[in-house]
Formats: structure tokens, C-alpha cells, sequence
């Protein structure tokens, strides 16, 4: 059944009990890469916009340069967006003497899952402060407030915050955060994580993952720019983790969490490319089909 709804493309057949959820994602034959569907996640990673070798040190003139291109790029086109952002140099050093990702038991263990919670809201009260004052009307959800894990996976997430926040039009602010988990008692939840569990909610065309980097690179430094499935083995030995404190796992980790999200969900592409280039974020929201960066998918030739 089609309805109409505004935060849909035209071409999407929606959910008559969810106007939110299309029931299938229509790929462009003219460009694989740029789905129709109802929103691109976009993440600010955390060695972007920290200094993920200094604790608790955020890089204020990045963020508010990203939070500019991400103005421009919503009032240039029209973009339904959900933005995340990775705990960089505040969560990461938080956790790290705790262990938190593998396990919360002991008081002191307890202790440091609140020292990670409050330095994880910490900077995202600083990235929602500057979009904010840039005018994106980003509206903070705080992950552990609703989320639930089971051994690690995050397996329950309250969505009515973000699928209200789209609906008028507000830009939802998640970020990598703590969660209480039935078998490790608290663990991690990265962005990706809750990417993860939200790509299954809100069907997004594409996911953008910023960092330093200019995108997934070989053994020899160069630019990957395309990953499918069928090309993970054999790169696992070349991906690198993160540089500075990471507690999650880095790029390896990242790669691979990707590589099954699209498994699970072939009509979306994630793209991971530079957010040190001015400009750059712009011109990607806007044109999904630049080539920059690597794009990782269920199948295809990579866009040129």
C-alpha cells in the first residue's frame, strides 16, 4: 500500500501501520549507491572530534565546521538525517581501566559504568551545543536510557524518541554510549551498534561514517573503494585497528560490523570517507554518488 508521506521519496511502498517504516527499498538503476528510502545515518567518528590520544580533549573547531556543512546540506536538498557520534577521547579513556565493554560486576566496575555514562553525555552535550548554535535543530537521545543488550548485541532500543524527532522535522543525536546486558551485567554500545539496531527500524539508504581517514585502506595505504562481503576475508589481516584509546575495536571492527548490516539489509549502502576535508561532508550528503571514499555493499561495481 502507498501513502503519502513527506519524509518518503515517492517510489517507496510504506507500512500502513508504520508511516515510518518502508516495506522495501527501491535502488536507482542509474546509481546503485543512492537508494530512496527514509533517512541517511551519519557519524561523526570519535578520532574526528577528539583527540583520542589526549583525554577528554574535543575538537571544538571540527565540530562546528561538520555542523555547518551538515546546515548547508539540509538546506540545499531534501534530507531526512539521523546523526551519531563516537565517545572518542571522553568514553574511551573512561572505560578502558573498567573493561566496561566486556563486563560490569563488581562495585568498582559499576562506578566506571557511571564514569562512562557521564563522560559519554559529556561530549554529546558539546556536538549538540554547537549544531544547535549552527542552527541544525538536533535533538539529543541518550542510548542507555532505553537500550538493553544480551552478551554484547544491543537488542532493545525505545525508537519513538527518534521516529517523533524525524516526523517534525528535528535532526536525533545519538551516540555511543553504556547498556545494561542480561549476561555481562553492563557492557558498550557503540554508534555502530545502535546503527545497527536501528538500520532494521528505519530501513536508512546510507550510512556515512566519518574519521581522519580517507576511508578503509590496504596494506599499502591506499584507498579501498569498494568492500562487498566476499572481500572481507581476505582484507581482515590488512584493516587496522584505531589509533589512540578504543575500547570497541577500530576500523577492523567497524569494517566487519558493516559488512554484516548490509548483509542483513541490501538496499543500503555505508560509505566511509574523510571528515577532515572542508566541505567534503556537504558535497557527499547532497551527491551520494561522489567518488570518494570506500563504499561497502551487498553486491555491485563501486560507483566511479
Amino acid at each position: 500500500m502507498s501513502e503519502k508521506n513527506p519524509f518518503l521519496s515517492k517510489s517507496v511502498v510504506v507500512s500502513p501501520d508504520n508511516p515510518f517504516i518502508s516495506k522495501s527499498v527501491v535502488v536507482s538503476p542509474d546509481n546503485p549507491f543512492l537508494s530512496k528510502s527514509v533517512v541517511v545515518f551519519l557519524k561523526l567518528g570519535g578520532s574526528l572530534i577528539t583527540d583520542k590520544t589526549r583525554a577528554y580533549t574535543a575538537h571544538h573547531g571540527t565540530i562546528a565546521r561538520l555542523a555547518g556543512e551538515v546546515r548547508q546540506a539540509l538546506e540545499a536538498g531534501d534530507l531526512k538525517l539521523l546523526i551519531g557520534h563516537g565517545a572518542g577521547s571522553f568514553g574511551h579513556w573512561a572505560a578502558r581501566p573498567y573493561g566496561t565493554r566486556h563486563g560490569v560486576h563488581t562495585p568498582a566496575q559499576w562506578r566506571g559504568y557511571a564514569e562512562v555514562a557521564a563522560a559519554a553525555r559529556r561530549l554529546n552535550g558539546i556536538v549538540t551545543d554547537a549544531f544547535v548554535e549552527t542552527g541544525v535543530p538536533v535533538l539529543s537521545v541518550q542510548p542507555s536510557a532505553s537500550s538493553r543488550c544480551h552478551d554484547g548485541t544491543l537488542r532493545h532500543l525505545d525508537t519513538y524518541p527518534i521516529r517523533t524527532a524525524l516526523a517534525h522535522g528535528l535532526v536525533p543525536l545519538v551516540h555511543g554510549d553504556v547498556s545494561f546486558d542480561t549476561v555481562r551485567g553492563g557492557t558498550i554500545a557503540s554508534t555502530e551498534d545502535v546503527f545497527f539496531f536501528l538500520a532494521g527500524e528505519l530501513q536508512p539508504s546510507r550510512i556515512l561514517l566519518l574519521g581522519e581517514v580517507p576511508g578503509v585502506l590496504d596494506s599499502d595505504g591506499t584507498v579501498i573503494p569498494h568492500i562487498t562481503p566476499d572481500d572481507l576475508p581476505a582484507l581482515r589481516g590488512t584493516l587496522a585497528g584505531s589509533g589512540g584509546v578504543d575500547v570497541t575495536g577500530g576500523m577492523r571492527d567497524k569494517v566487519a560490523r558493516m559488512v554484516e548490516l548490509v548483509q542483513r539489509h541490501p538496499g543500503t549502502c555505508v560509505h566511509i570517507f574523510s571528515g577532515s576535508e572542508p566541505g567534503l561532508l556537504a558535497r557527499v550528503l547532497l551527491d551520494g554518488s561522489l567518488p570518494v571514499g570506500t563504499r561497502i555493499t551487498r553486491g555491485g561495481a563501486a560507483a566511479r
